[in-house]
């Protein structure tokens, strides 16, 4: 009868080794905690040069559209399959 409470004992100190020093033990859980938490600080770095760089495409595409319409207004550029027609209201 002495014999059950020592393995009894034996295998919760094998549980509770497991658990400390184990594959899936508490050690294991920080590493990863703390690589999870790298791993987050890189996605929001990354997110933010996405971001950066989405606006600057978005720029670039509304950049191109002021460029013509202001080339077009101040120095009468026309694409190849339009007429420029110059409306003038001065009174002679």
């Amino acid at each position: 009868m002495r014999l059950l409470p020592l393995a009894l004992a034996a295998l919760l100190l094998l549980v509770h080794a497991e658990l400390w020093f184990g594959k899936g033990g508490i050690p294991h859980e920080m590493s990863l905690r703390a690589e999870l938490k790298r791993q987050l600080a890189d996605n929001a770095e990354a997110r933010a040069h996405n971001d950066q760089l989405a606006a600057e495409v978005a720029d670039l595409r509304e950049g191109t559209e002021m460029v013509e319409e202001k080339a077009r207004r101040e120095l009468g550029m026309v694409r190849p399959d339009e007429l420029l027609v110059v409306v003038s209201n001065q009174a002679r």
